[in-house]
């Protein structure tokens, strides 16, 4: 099982590392624009850089859970690829709002299309694997059966 998941796992890390890249952005902004903590609030420059990191924090828990979820009851190559994607999309996000708020739009819309597409995988690869186990039903077999 370890074999097979290491694809899951590379993507894993990569996404913490990305997260690590994040945070620093924000270090290196708070001191570019005299930002102290706690406060969250400086030059609109400071701001998006602050959102951007904050946005990617949030969706982080969701993007792990989905990704493996989605290896492990579809396919772990599918969903390696879509993670790279993913992870693909946020760095783009964040680059794009970290220099104007119009420049995180376009990145953000794919980033969610692939997160969509990790949840139907997930949802599938669930149905698929509940029905083969519970119901004692194959039906990915019975789809072929039914169409040949």
């Amino acid at each position: 099982m370890l074999e097979e998941a290491v694809g899951l796992g590379a993507v894993t890390v990569l996404a913490v590392l990305e997260q690590a890249y994040f945070s620093l952005q924000v270090i290196y902004a708070r001191r570019k624009y005299s930002v102290s903590p706690p406060s969250t609030s400086g030059p609109p420059d400071f701001q998006r850089i602050f959102r951007a990191q904050a946005n990617c924090s949030e969706y982080f828990p969701i993007f792990i859970t989905i990704l493996w979820t989605s290896g492990i009851f579809f396919s772990q190559g599918l969903s390696s690829l879509c993670g790279l994607l993913y992870l693909y999309g946020r760095l783009c996000y964040f680059w794009g709002y970290a220099e104007s708020a119009q420049g995180r739009l376009a990145p953000l819309y794919f980033s969610a299309r692939v997160l969509w597409v990790l949840i139907g995988f997930s949802a599938v690869g669930v149905i698929l694997s509940f029905c083969r186990v519970y119901l004692e039903v194959d039906l990915l077999q019975e789809l072929a059966h039914a169409l040949f």
